[in-house]
């Protein structure tokens, strides 16, 4: 079975460093402190997590029924 592909994009260069070093400082990897901030952010604009998927590829529809 194919894996969907989603949409990944780039974090500005300039947050790559203050990203980093908070990580750092917290033990932790980069893409969970990224992962955390992002996740705070959309909740902090009203957006759930599971409000909405993008991926590149529509999800395959159910077959028609039979009759």
């Amino acid at each position: 079975m194919a894996h969907a592909k989603y949409y990944s994009p780039r974090l500005r260069r300039e947050l790559i460093s203050p990203l980093y070093h908070a990580a750092k400082t917290q033990g932790i990897p980069m893409t969970a402190l990224a992962s955390r901030l992002v996740a705070e952010g959309l909740s902090s604009i009203g957006h759930s997590r599971e409000s909405n998927v993008v991926a590149e590829e529509p999800p395959a529809r159910d077959p028609a029924p039979v009759d």
